[in-house]
């Protein structure tokens, strides 16, 4: 059979929803008018744009607003709309599975079928690798048999194994390491679909295509893997004592590393991460004379101690707290947070508790000595990909600082910090869903007072309040989200993303937070309430499409 194509609507109008300044969401009708326009944009670029994340009747278009204006770029973008699909033409990969899954018995009930016809109709033909997300690696595979479009489950597993083989909807997709989902599972596969020591990282790649073998009848047989394949994590190798570094001596929550993030990933499943409090981390940088998207150590709530082994500069920003120094003598003293100090051997450094605020950033001159991830070292924690967490014990190599750094005198705060109890107002882009809400729950939305729950984290701040109401309860299919995206799961109650949200979500996402509070939302601390400001109605833009 040959690779599966998909049918293109004669009508290929198009909508431009709103998500950010930076930002929008282009709604076409079904998955082949999407694949086709993003083949036409990679074939066809555009001056501006950063990003483009396929979905399945989606494309989030990032874009940077000083190299193109909203309103050329949606010119542009409906000038290329309307061609066709190209032929998938990617590499084809065979993937084995074994169909035990325990929903086989409940799928083929569920269509009146038995079920080795379930596998055979699986089995039959090729896949096209349509898009990726939901985690690294994570592909959907489109064009399979249409007998086999089955719902999501009602109610999501906590925990579905790496290696699970799935079904949702109109498409087939394999779990690259173990996590929650909803999909439908009909067997598992042996093959290891996310590795960081392979290049590229992901198995399957977008455009390529994939056919599903049955090995129930095979010989028994091992699928070869590198050392390092099952774990998509890289350890820190502290080693070289020659150089400075400092010793991890005290840890309250985890404590990460984060640069930047790492953007450009969206074709093998990967969001951008980085720190949460961007401008924070620039700011230590600059102080002690890094380049601002160096890694540094991103300190949630403080009671974070380390020895100074050699001399160095450190400086602390973001969430303000106490800094102390003990000297090899005993003596002490207290450190200014926001400037540059410098440390001798055998300095011990104690941070405190900020008492607004939740994350503070420690950069050191020169750098932290730690090996990059997809070309960063920042820690993914939805994703658990980048460098491992430091523990007590650790000794973290410090790298020499270039000649003539430029190195700032002091860095006042962008904001000032939250604290719990009080009320953060944060602007807000009404879309791309603002219409699958009731009129009284955006009213709702954007009167209210949320309460900032204990179960926030580096992946989204969940909120609490009074229920949203949606007026489409249909299954949204998946699409990208941004940093700041405000998605409303069914219980009604919001998650404000933050830096280590998927990649793309299906509920819809009411608003999105403006560019310029998104360090302050990462700095909300628990029990703190937030407001939301609409910058903006919402007002989705019709573009009529070509006839063919």
């Amino acid at each position: 059979m040959q690779a599966a194509t998909l049918a293109q609507s004669r009508d290929t109008s198009m909508r431009i929803l709103p998500v950010r300044a930076d930002s929008m969401l282009i709604e076409l009708a079904d998955l082949g008018e999407t694949l086709a326009l993003f083949d036409a944009l990679q074939d066809n670029p555009i001056a501006g744009i950063r990003e483009i994340v396929p979905a399945a009747r989606t494309l989030l278009v990032s874009f940077d607003t000083n190299g193109i204006s909203a309103e050329a770029l949606t010119k542009a973008i409906a000038a290329l709309a309307g061609g066709e699909r190209k032929a998938a033409s990617g590499a084809l990969v065979e993937i084995p599975v074994r169909y035990d899954g325990e929903d086989l018995p409940e799928i083929a009930n569920m269509l009146n079928i038995r079920v080795d016809e379930v596998v055979r109709l699986h089995t039959g033909g090729e896949y096209l690798v349509a898009f990726t997300g939901f985690a690294p690696g994570f592909a959907y595979l489109a064009g399979g048999d249409r007998r086999l479009t089955v719902p999501r489950r009602a109610s999501p597993r906590t925990r579905v194994p790496a290696g699970s083989v799935g079904l949702a909807g109109e498409f087939s997709g394999v779990y690259p390491k173990a996590s929650p989902g909803g999909w439908q599972l009909i067997g598992t596969t042996p093959l290891v679909m996310f590795d960081v020591d392979r290049t590229p990282a992901s198995l399957l790649q977008p455009g390529g295509r994939v056919r599903f073998r049955d090995i129930s009848r095979d010989k028994p047989y091992e699928i070869a893997t590198s050392p390092k394949a099952a774990k998509a994590e890289a350890s820190l190798e502290y080693v070289d004592v020659t150089k400075a570094a400092i010793e991890i001596t005290a840890v309250g929550l985890p404590i990460l590393f984060q640069d930047l993030g790492r953007p450009g990933q969206a074709s093998q499943g990967v969001s951008m991460s980085g720190a949460v409090d961007r401008d924070s981390l620039k700011a230590a940088n600059r102080l002690v004379g890094n380049p601002a998207g160096h890694a540094a150590l991103e300190i949630s709530l403080g009671g974070f101690g380390f020895k100074m082994r050699g001399h160095g500069v450190m400086a602390v920003t973001g969430a303000p707290l106490s800094i102390s120094i003990t000297d090899r003598q005993g003596a002490r003293i207290a450190a200014p947070h926001g400037k540059a100090v410098a440390l001798d051997d055998g300095d011990m450094v104690l941070l405190g508790t900020p008492p607004a605020g939740m994350r503070s950033y420690l950069s050191m001159r020169g750098g932290f000595d730690v090996t990059p991830v997809l070309g960063s070292a920042s820690t993914d924690v939805l994703a658990q990909i980048g460098p491992a967490a430091p523990a007590p014990g650790d000794i973290v190599p410090v790298l020499p600082a270039p000649a003539g750094s430029v190195v700032s005198t002091e860095e006042l705060p962008a904001f000032n910090m939250p604290r719990a109890g009080e009320t953060v107002v944060l602007d807000v882009v009404m879309g791309p869903r603002t219409d699958w809400f009731t009129a009284e729950a955006v009213e709702a939305f954007l009167r209210q007072e949320w309460t900032v729950t204990p179960q926030s984290s580096r992946v989204g701040i969940r909120l609490q309040g009074e229920a949203l109401e949606r007026r489409n309860h249909d299954e949204l299919p998946s699409e990208a989200t941004v940093r700041g995206a405000i998605q409303v799961p069914a219980n009604g109650q919001p998650v404000l993303f933050l830096a280590d949200h998927p990649l793309t979500g299906g509920y819809p996402v009411i608003a999105n937070v403006a560019g310029h509070h998104l360090d302050l939302a990462g700095q909300i601390p628990v029990g703190a309430r937030i407001r939301f400001n609409a910058t903006s109605r919402f007002a989705a833009r019709f573009i009529p499409g070509k006839q063919k």
